[in-house]
């Protein structure tokens, strides 16, 4: 069976159902997965840019380090 040829975001019409965008909550947009509009994927963008977002982790010692 052949697969199906995936789709296009650009192509969708109208807002993901279900999703909501991570910055401001409104439904996102398929063209912006997972975000609604640019704004919210360049304030995404910023946060982690800006070390607003961090990954958990312990920094290395000096001493590790050599």
């Amino acid at each position: 069976m052949p697969a199906k040829p995936k789709k296009s975001p650009a192509k969708h019409k109208g807002k993901a159902k279900g999703k909501r965008c991570p910055i401001c909550g409104e439904p996102a947009s398929p063209e912006w997965l997972p975000f609604c509009s640019p704004r919210c994927r360049d304030v995404d963008l910023n946060r982690w840019l800006s070390g607003s977002y961090v990954i958990p982790g312990s920094e290395k010692d000096e001493e590790d380090a050599e």
